[in-house]
């Protein structure tokens, strides 16, 4: 089969590898998309995590192309999704071989069958929508009050949609990229604010100056730590903060007796684990317009160019990459 491999820091390489086999209820995709995430972008740069060569990919769609003892033959051609965490701890596209390459082999537990209406290209953004869900569903959305998301990367951008489903009132979205912003607008958020607009050089003046409230539920989805710092200050007495982001080895450095004082609850949420179910049924329905994440599409043999892309393009949001 055809792979992107990650063969050294920075480096990717479109290689023939064996073709995986099924194993006792396993079973094996044919991968038809892929998404490019930032944590591949961290991966690919090189991290302790993985060694060298891997092939990443968390963020994949499929069909099944072959099952392993005791899996029901049925699934075979079936199209699919699958949660990536495995029983050995491990997950797919990190310790596993992921969709980066053109075959995959999973566990037939972990698969989600899916509609014959919804793309490939689509589905593929599952996995970061169910990173939301559960993101939200850790939180516990309070209803008498704005939401405030900042961070306008994909999963950003999936809480606005899901936050201006669910009915929670006004949202706002703070980014640093027009269009990420205008995307945000487009999905329900009734204001925005860029940080990199004139007179806005401490995050929380700007956009209280500009939005003139407190935020009863927060979104931290940047990963910057000065928006986490920013985060006590913009969220209401007795509100909620989820924290989302991905901050590598970066530490906060905030006030402790502004979380004591104002009552505020800090809730961390890590991966997909129990979301799927609810990502598969959301992404079928159609209900969300995911498609408008997408802004690039390459074959998979151009991954490096899509990677580069990734690397170097403040317009991208999100690239698929198709097999």
């Amino acid at each position: 089969m055809k792979a992107i491999v990650n063969t050294a820091p920075n480096r990717v390489e479109w290689q023939d590898w064996p073709k995986p086999e099924p194993g006792p209820g396993q079973v094996r995709i044919k991968t038809a998309a892929c998404g490019i995430c930032a944590t591949d972008m961290e991966m690919i740069t090189g991290w302790d995590r993985t060694g060298f060569p891997a092939i990443p990919g968390h963020e994949w769609s499929g069909t099944v192309d072959a099952v392993g003892t005791n899996v029901d033959r049925n699934l075979i051609g079936r199209p699919c999704v699958a949660e990536n965490v495995l029983s050995d701890g491990g997950e797919v596209g990190f310790e596993h071989p992921g969709g980066y390459g053109e075959y995959l082999v999973t566990e037939a537990r972990n698969v989600y069958p899916l509609t014959a209406n919804l793309p490939f290209a689509t589905a593929a953004l599952i996995e970061p929508l169910a990173v939301s869900i559960r993101g939200l569903r850790r939180l516990g959305i309070q209803k008498r009050g704005a939401a405030l998301v900042l961070g306008d990367g994909p999963i950003g951008l999936l809480m606005v949609m899901l936050l201006c489903k669910s009915g929670v009132g006004d949202v706002v979205a703070v980014g640093g990229r027009a269009n990420r912003l205008a995307l945000a607008r487009e999905f329900g958020a009734c204001g925005t604010f860029n940080y990199h607009d004139a007179g806005a050089a401490d995050l929380v003046a700007g956009v209280t100056g500009a939005l003139g409230k407190d935020f009863p539920n927060v979104i931290e989805a940047s990963g910057s730590t000065a928006a986490m710092n920013a985060c006590l200050d913009l969220t209401g007495r007795g509100g909620k903060i989820l924290v989302i982001g991905d901050y590598g080895a970066a530490r906060a450095d905030f006030s402790w007796n502004r979380l004591l004082h104002r009552e505020l609850e800090l809730v961390g949420s890590n991966a997909s684990a129990g979301a799927w179910a609810e990502a598969v049924a959301l992404a079928a329905s159609r209900a969300l317009p995911l498609d408008r994440l997408i802004t690039q599409r390459f074959p998979a043999a151009a991954a490096a160019e899509a990677i580069d892309l990734m690397r170097t393009s403040r317009d991208v949001i999100k690239i698929v990459m198709e097999w």
